[in-house]
């Protein structure tokens, strides 16, 4: 019966749902209040030891960059990097056992699927769960990142202007700009008065949040630092080209809307059509389904479904 899919479904929904639900069970006040505080900052009002932060800092940053190289847990560790989640590998692993568990609970009260369905769709879901999860979290950041970027360069050029050094320019940034960027250029900061080049931190930045404004930041003050010139002017272009690139971007995105809720709808409406039917009326296909027919016209369709939304994805997904 096409009622069990709407079932998974809803059971992958609430697993997903409770991936938060943990997460801000165990962090709490300090995950909330993330976007409005910068947490280097509030770690050095504690009366923390700069170095102490650093090392905080550096170990959240950190921590997940050892299984890269693992191949299933690789994407998950990407993700989990770029969101800077403050889950460590091994909380993730058990958030996904217990997702899994509860999924597998679910699909046995709820469903009447086989115990080695049960077991492989519950550590799917476990996975998929934590994984969509992280996806979220990831491009949440990056976006808020790469929209509070050209007020920090310009804030940088303000301050080259008025005779700072870069490096002291770079800790204005890191004490004015709430996180995500905040913290990111205080790290920075620190890594250079302990002995760092600023050139190798603000590249091992743009590796971690690999956003192309970002590295163009970094290959940007990289050349001046090694064959001179006018570090202000140079860095007072790219925010306007970065303000631009991000203006552009909304007003496509303004533009493509429409286009991209069409695609999304001309895609989902026939599998809506086809649960309302299913669950109005359990009997409406009994005369066609038996035929030798009615099983590949359902997967020509189903092809040309999701075709249809891989078109209308590369259609509306123009580049800035």
């Amino acid at each position: 019966m096409l009622v069990e899919p709407v079932i998974y479904a809803l059971i992958f929904v609430g697993v997903f749902f409770m991936v938060e639900g943990i997460y801000l069970i165990v962090f709490g006040k300090s995950v909330r209040l993330e976007s409005k505080v910068n947490r280097r900052l509030e770690l050095l009002e504690k009366g923390e030891s700069p170095e102490s932060v650093l090392n905080t800092l550096r170990k959240e940053r950190e921590q997940h960059k050892e299984n890269m190289g693992l191949p299933i847990i690789a994407p998950l560790s990407e993700k989990a990097a770029q969101a800077n989640i403050a889950f460590s590998p091994v909380a993730l692993v058990v958030v996904m056992v217990i997702l899994g568990i509860t999924s597998f609970l679910a699909l046995t009260f709820f469903t009447g699927a086989g115990i080695v369905v049960r077991i492989g769709v519950s550590v799917v879901m476990g996975y998929g769960a934590v994984y969509v999860w992280l996806n979220n979290k990831a491009k949440k950041r990056l976006a808020l990142f790469e929209e509070q970027l050209p007020d920090a360069v310009e804030l940088i050029v303000r301050s080259l202007r008025v005779g700072h050094p870069f490096s002291s320019a770079i800790n204005i940034v890191a004490q004015e700009m709430p996180d995500p960027l905040g913290t990111e250029f205080g790290m920075i900061s620190d890594e250079a008065t302990y002995g760092m080049e600023v050139t190798e931190s603000l590249d091992k930045m743009a590796q971690r949040i690999d956003l192309q404004d970002v590295k163009f930041l970094s290959v940007a003050v990289t050349i001046q630092s090694s064959s001179g010139g006018n570090l202000a002017e140079i860095l007072d272009g790219l925010s306007k080209v970065i303000r631009s690139r991000f203006k552009l971007f909304r007003k496509v995105k303004a533009i493509t809307a429409e286009a991209r809720w069409s695609g999304w709808f001309l895609s989902m409406f026939p599998i809506g059509a086809l649960i309302m039917i299913q669950l109005i009326d359990p009997n409406y296909y009994d005369d066609v389904k038996e035929t030798s027919a009615f099983v590949p016209a359902a997967i020509v369709v189903a092809a040309f479904l999701f075709v249809n939304v891989i078109f209308m994805r590369m259609m509306v997904n123009i580049k800035v």
